[in-house]
């Protein structure tokens, strides 16, 4: 004790040394800091902010402040932070804000620790200060690890393009109902539910080969099973509700007919309470948060919204069986609600996006709530990307400079990727899906391109990559994107579409059909992108671990994820010669045609495309068989678990619980879920036994200091 206390005494001297030494720096112009300090910010980072993280020695000093910030219902943000180096600059920089970057969160507050980011702090300054120096001279305090800027996320597509566009369709707005009656019999395909009316053209999920959008242009091609083998795989399992898949997009239209069944609630939060019922740190999230303007409420229909989260989230899970629209890939059989859910983490609201402490609370909210799959259509613009095109605000080149730029970022997703899931559910860990990027760029933009994420790149509906798609060998999979620079008529303006009111598609052929909103009325559209294919990644993904599910499966992240990429449909023996005629922007009466070497993608479009038949049939015999896990709790607390996960088909079972000794522990089940308390210390045998097939034991150990997780 007496050791810590010298510690802290010698680090207080040493700060205040360091702090005069800083403060004459800056106020008398010395030499400045010797070559190689300088923090990298990107160009368009904001001014007058940055993100810091302090080293684990400044924790207390830390948390003492944030208490006092905190107290009596504070919110947290502060001015100082109670170091006096880091205030001493602070200070001369005109600092206002001091804030740390995560919230706190009882329930997970012990691994938010351990992984570093309670340390993780936002500062705002004067925005007239010179944000490099400041840096840089922060950067120098011993007692910060790490200083990066906060700059603003970009969509990986055209939101004004999209938003003319939508005013152009208003007027074919959609019944929100039902859509045309079915040319296409489904009857044959031995599919477990009633095929909603618009699974007719949604090529990717069952390509017959038989679309007419190919007579647009002669000499395109749409190959019969081009497509993510949804028929297969919906025999097998249509979805479960224990995968919960976030979506980090525009905001999810909930009310939306097609979505509403299949969507994350927090029955813990009532809309518009203005409370924090949960304790999770975010008020009023109910379906989710709108991390761009710090509120429970997820907007959709503000100007420059363009329906493209809402669109991704359609095709995930799109309510299948309900007799309306179209279908999801991971979307349940009865229209109830029995597919995979989404939550919804708002990173785009109209024409306002999130700054990178944002996005990454989007990312640590989804791990913390729930969450197994994060979708992401969105990222920086490549960097071999056509500066004259697309900017000159390129994104990284490599791994390490990305880390080197955007560290808060990296750690961000890495606390998802470990800490996801459950060790005692069907995935320990979580899984990133990210677009692969629009550029038409030899490398994928980051952080998708990152070595733990899974990137997804383009394809048409003839197993050619899309025109658009970024590729190199930072793409791990391929799945259906659409091309209608590919597909579309020659002199028609509008790459994209929509139903009309009687269902019948209007332009757009070539491209991915999903949920949308037209005027902030629930309609369907088809859009093209990167961006639709790695819904269908995600999709693919949660449907594989829905039947893991139903198997009694369970698989670390990375498992997974191999399982995945081995799971998929050749596609480089397409690309061993020849060329893809496409029509480069998007006014085709004008625009010359473009030569696509098809040898140039060969061992750069990933493993292949995406194919949920073949993944579902892997799953059966790979990972481990999940059995019913001991657990620990302390004398005047309970655990619950979800016995669903630990038998044949336990969704549809009922359960019988016995204890073996009720002075140690008792235990009761309420349909799926045994809740177990503690009575006194010791350790019992708790005895479950389902309607259908064979019962299981776990033993119970009773401590005064354990959670339902372990020891404390």
């Amino acid at each position: 004790m007496d050791l810590m206390k010298r510690y802290y005494v010698y680090a207080a001297l040493f700060a205040f040394a360091l702090t005069s030494c800083v403060k004459e720096d800056l106020e008398q112009g010395t030499p400045a800091p010797a070559p190689g300090t300088e923090v990298k910010l990107p160009a368009d980072a904001e001014a007058g902010e940055l993100l810091i993280k302090f080293k684990p020695e400044m924790s207390d000093i830390l948390d003492r402040t944030f208490t006092r910030a905190t107290r009596n219902g504070g919110s947290g943000v502060m001015t100082r932070s109670g170091i006096p180096s880091t205030d001493e600059i602070l200070d001369i920089l005109g600092g206002y804000h001091f804030e740390r970057i995560f919230p706190r969160d009882e329930r997970n507050e012990a691994r938010t620790r351990e992984a570093g980011l309670h340390l993780w702090y936002k500062v705002k300054f004067d925005e007239n200060a010179d944000l490099h120096e400041a840096a840089r001279r922060l950067s120098l305090l011993g007692e910060i690890s790490a200083v990066q800027g906060n700059h603003r996320i970009k969509r990986a597509y055209d939101a004004k393009r999209l938003k003319t566009y939508m005013s152009n369709a208003a007027a074919q707005r959609l019944s929100a109902t039902r859509a045309a009656e079915d040319d296409i019999d489904f009857s044959g395909l031995g599919l477990p539910f009633e095929a909603d009316p618009a699974l007719k053209y949604q090529w990717h999920y069952n390509n017959t080969g038989d679309y007419s959008f190919k007579e647009n242009n002669p000499d395109a091609k749409v190959v019969a099973g081009c497509d993510v083998n949804c028929v297969e795989a919906w025999k097998m399992c249509t979805g479960d509700p224990s995968i919960v898949v976030a979506v980090l997009d525009e905001g999810v239209m909930y009310t939306h007919p097609d979505l509403e069944a299949n969507m994350w609630k927090n029955d813990g939060e009532v809309l518009n309470a203005g409370k924090d019922a949960d304790g999770n740190g975010y008020e009023d999230d109910v379906y989710g948060y709108n991390f761009v303007e710090d509120t429970g409420l997820i907007s959709w229909t503000g100007e420059g919204n363009t329906g493209h989260g809402t669109h991704v989230a359609g095709t995930i899970a799109a309510v299948n069986g309900n007799g309306r629209g179209v279908c999801g890939i991971a979307g349940g059989h009865d229209g109830s609600g029995s597919g995979v859910k989404i939550m919804s983490c708002q990173v785009f609201a109209g024409d306002m996006s999130s700054t990178l402490d944002q996005e990454a609370k989007a990312i640590k909210y989804a791990a913390d709530n729930g969450a197994v799959i994060l979708q992401c259509s969105w990222g920086y613009i490549s960097a071999d990307a056509n500066q004259a095109i697309f900017g000159t605000v390129l994104g990284p080149a490599t791994e390490e400079e990305w880390e080197a730029t955007y560290p808060l970022e990296k750690e961000a997703l890495d606390y998802f990727i470990q800490n996801a899931g459950s060790p005692n559910g069907v995935i320990e860990g979580g899984i990133a899906v990210f677009a692969a990027g629009n550029e038409y760029a030899a490398t994928p933009s980051f952080p998708g391109a990152y070595s733990k994420c899974v990137t997804v790149g383009a394809l048409d509906a003839g197993f050619t990559p899309s025109s658009f798609t970024n590729y190199g060998v930072g793409v791990d999979v391929s799945a259906p994107g659409g091309d209608m620079e590919y597909y579309g008529k020659v002199g028609e303006e509008d790459p994209e579409g929509w139903l009309d009111e009687g269902g019948t598609p209007v332009m757009g052929y070539g491209s991915v059909l999903s949920t949308w909103f037209i005027d902030g009325q629930p309609a369907y559209g088809y859009m093209d992108g990167t961006s639709m294919a790695c819904p269908h990644v995600s999709g693919v993904a949660a449907l594989g671990l829905s039947y893991a599910v139903q198997k009694r499966r369970h698989f670390k992240a990375d498992e997974f994820v191999s399982l995945l990429k081995q799971s998929v449909k050749e596609i480089d023996d397409t690309y061993l010669k020849g060329n893809k005629l496409y029509y480069y922007t998007h006014n085709y009466a004008s625009a010359p045609a473009t030569k696509m070497a098809l040898a140039d993608y060969r061992g750069k479009m990933g493993t292949g495309m995406v194919d949920a038949g073949k993944l579902l049939k892997a799953v059966e015999g790979a990972g481990l068989e999940m059995k019913l896990p001991n657990m620990y709790v302390s004398t005047d607390g309970s655990a619950t678990l979800d016995l669903a996960f630990y038998f044949e088909n336990g969704r549809n079972l009922t359960y019988t619980v016995s204890v073996a000794d009720a002075q140690i522990a008792e235990a009761s089940v309420s349909g799926t879920m045994l809740t177990v308390g503690g009575v006194a210390a010791g350790s019992t045998k708790i005895t479950v036994k389902p309607s259908a097939g064979q019962e299981q034991t776990m033993i119970v150990t009773v401590r005064k200091n354990a959670g339902d997780s372990g020891w404390m």
